[in-house]
């Protein structure tokens, strides 16, 4: 102990004007607790293609390890696409209706107590006031019975047409969705929770972990998606980076790296925003992303921009809001910013110092999209949908040395976690369904 005092103070004051802005290092306290077998459970539906409308999709689809818990594409193709991350393609034997139009956001450290609201628009919130505790475009129709808001988000992607529920051309689940039954018996989630029901290993593996489990006709929607959460929660904990040997006093930066935290604890202000252990204020901003592909909109609507956190408040300000990423592990996830629209991390630390200009200069060949729609810049095409993103940063632009970025670009790499980057179970060889897992050639 007097030695790691020691060190502490070391490492504290050769950073003296910094030393007050970092974070306390993370403890076993900062996540939730985890039972392992449930863990295993959750490997398994999570690797499973079994909970998509035509049992050909998994969360592992957009979500893989290999390619730092996302998909390593701008916008993918979640139902009717063929491969993984980018030799993802579409499939000629069902075309999807179109890309998913956001980037697939990253998975570590959803454990953690601190991660109350998640999606890039924050539409999914804990809200203890709400009967489930947790506040979601599905209002009171949402189910009560999800242990934490990760288990909450695990679930959302199978009732999306383009993710994993499939058209209503297709399957059941795309039809009951499309029909909007979605809870209680006979709905999609109920439909779905027969299918991995009826599955004896799944059977089995559920009535010895859930007391309330003692036929298979008891597994509810909501015991699956906890144990996806669990599984998430203990396979991409984060707090093994020389970060955090940093910050512990185990380890002392050094070089580029030092440098880097010196820029980004200091004038250059990233700290304001990504604040805090896991680098997040868990706000929303506007600065100034390029928005490509088909953006969100209703059915009714026919525009391709994303309006961001406004789609969940209606609130002017926060129109083309994007809440603030985590940067754990932010070298193993490119493409960045909502819509994937850069590749390399210094491009979008160049842009994002300067989001104004970073938006008109925005180079197209950053963008990482298979082949599919020549719709996928037509906001960027219109000079003013391109302007009003620009009006609506708030943040004063920052003037950064080509040297400053190389060296947050160093520092950033000291975010990257071996253990969370490798995964704690790893991939599955096969599921109890006998469909294929999703895994890189």
């Amino acid at each position: 102990m007097k030695t790691f005092v020691l060190f502490s103070l070391a490492v504290f004051s050769a950073f003296p004007a910094i030393a007050q802005d970092l974070p306390q290092p993370l403890q076993d306290n900062d996540f939730i607790a985890v039972n392992l077998d449930e863990a295993k459970l959750g490997q398994l539906l999570f690797y499973d293609p079994i909970l998509s409308g035509n049992k050909e999709t998994a969360c592992a689809t957009c979500h893989h390890p290999a390619l730092g818990t996302s998909d390593g594409v701008s916008l993918s193709f979640g139902d009717g696409g063929i491969g993984l991350g980018p030799k993802r393609i579409p499939n000629p034997k069902n075309m999807p209706e179109e890309r998913i139009p956001r980037n697939s956001p990253v998975l570590f450290n959803l454990g953690a107590h601190e991660f109350t609201v998640l999606f890039h628009d924050g539409r999914l919130e804990a809200d203890p006031s709400t009967p489930s505790g947790i506040r979601t475009p599905m209002g009171e129709d949402m189910l009560a019975g999800f242990t934490s808001i990760l288990s909450a988000q695990t679930m959302f992607p199978v009732l999306s047409r383009d993710e994993m529920a499939g058209s209503f051309k297709e399957n059941e689940i795309g039809r009951l969705i499309r029909q909007g039954i979605i809870t209680g018996e006979g709905g999609a989630w109920d439909v779905l929770s027969m299918r991995v029901a009826e599955i004896p290993e799944y059977a089995d593996q559920f009535r010895a972990l859930y007391p309330h489990i003692t036929d298979p006709e008891d597994i509810a929607f909501t015991d699956i998606s906890n144990a996806i959460a669990a599984f998430v929660a203990h396979e991409w904990r984060s707090d093994t980076a020389p970060f955090d040997g940093h910050l512990r006093g185990e380890t002392l930066l050094q070089g580029q790296e030092r440098a880097g935290l010196e820029v980004f604890y200091g004038d250059a202000g990233c700290a304001s925003c990504h604040a805090g252990a896991f680098l997040t204020d868990h706000k929303f901003h506007a600065m100034g992303a390029p928005q490509i592909g088909p953006g969100k909109s209703a059915t009714f609507e026919d525009h391709h921009r994303d309006d961001g956190r406004f789609r969940v408040t209606g609130l002017e300000a926060d129109r083309y809001a994007f809440r603030t990423p985590s940067l754990r592990n932010i070298a193993s996830s490119a493409p960045y910013g909502h819509a994937g629209a850069h590749a390399e991390l210094e491009d979008f630390i160049r842009a994002h110092a300067d989001p104004a200009k970073g938006l008109m200069e925005y180079d197209r060949t950053q963008a990482v999209l298979p082949d599919y729609d020549s719709t996928d810049f037509k906001v960027m095409d219109d000079p003013e949908q391109v302007r009003a993103i620009a009006e609506a940063v708030s943040h004063a632009p920052v003037a950064l040395e080509e040297s400053e970025i190389a060296a947050l670009v160093a520092f950033l790499q000291t975010m990257t976690d071996p253990v969370s980057i490798l995964g704690r179970l790893g991939v599955p060889t096969s599921v109890p369904s006998g469909l294929t897992v999703p895994n890189l050639d």
